[in-house]
């Protein structure tokens, strides 16, 4: 018997998904991407609440497969209600309105009550047909990577500002060329590296009340294109570049988590990548940026 039950409403971009114990009370309730990682993020966080889960999904096709083949690799009990069973179920919730959340609440409860379930296997019919489409789709999400990084690589070698944005270290091609779709590489139309860095994300603002001070968040709202691009080539910088290796330690030295560090270089690349291009001259080890970027 199972601890707790994860129900999954499925959609076709997002699935939503309801944990619940043996006695109803919900333990988790999240809205997720339909994405591989995220997916993974998901299992990992229902897995650490108790290690014996039943899930429960109300589709068996395209838009779950990549959700169910997560969770038949992972070696986990499925089973499956149809729609048609959750929809007319619901009307015995009361209190709660037609939403994402409601559905998989229903989900997981009917799954914690009802025997009668259909048990979702690796060897079954259902499952083997949505190995087949998520590796079809896998194959054809491959091809069209390739496609776009080689588009997006000669695009970026044929910019007058390459070879200044491929000198910052961490910084090749795709990432290059991500920063020029973000950007188009007018620096004039942000005013300052300031209101670059809060659009990338890397820049936190301040979240100060009454006598409580230095309180810093992220922004809410920013470009995840371009904080990619910073966030990413950071990471890759600290590998292959003495300052950024030296700037990443002193900031963990001065007590900060590895994430925060990290932001922390990436924030002071976007100071750096503002004056490269300001200037028209490529990066040189130790440049020091003036106040003016």
């Amino acid at each position: 018997m199972a601890q707790i039950w994860a129900g999954t409403g499925i959609g076709k971009t997002h699935h939503h998904c309801v944990v619940l114990t043996a006695q109803g009370e919900r333990l988790l309730s999240r809205r997720v991407l339909n994405d591989e990682p995220e997916l993974l993020a998901l299992l990992a966080d229902v897995l650490a609440l108790g290690q014996d889960v039943a899930w429960a999904v109300d589709v068996a096709d395209g838009m779950a497969a990549l959700w169910i083949n997560v969770l038949l690799n992972h070696g986990q009990h499925l089973v499956y209600i149809p729609g048609l069973a959750v929809n007319r179920a619901s009307a015995g919730y009361r209190g709660m309105g037609k939403t994402d959340a409601k559905d998989a609440t229903v989900i997981a409860d009917q799954a914690r009550m009802r025997r009668d379930l259909t048990v979702l296997l690796p060897d079954d019919e259902h499952a083997i047909e949505l190995r087949v489409l998520t590796s079809r789709r896998t194959g054809l999400n491959a091809d069209r990577t390739r496609r776009v990084n080689r588009l997006r690589g000669q695009l970026f070698r044929d910019h007058g500002l390459a070879d200044v944005i491929a000198s910052m270290p961490g910084i090749g091609p795709l990432l290059g060329a991500g920063f020029l779709a973000a950007t188009a590489g007018d620096m004039s139309r942000y005013g300052t590296a300031d209101r670059l860095a809060s659009l990338a994300g890397v820049s936190p603002l301040p979240r100060d009340s009454g006598n409580v001070s230095g309180n810093l968040h992220r922004p809410r709202r920013y470009h995840r294109g371009l904080q990619r691009v910073f966030y990413t080539s950071a990471l890759i910088s600290i590998r292959g570049c003495d300052d950024s290796r030296r700037f990443y330690e002193r900031k963990r030295s001065e007590g900060k988590r590895h994430t925060q560090a990290v932001l922390a270089l990436a924030r002071r690349r976007v100071s750096v990548l503002w004056a490269l291009i300001r200037d028209g001259q490529c990066y040189q080890s130790n440049l020091r940026v003036t106040s003016a970027a």
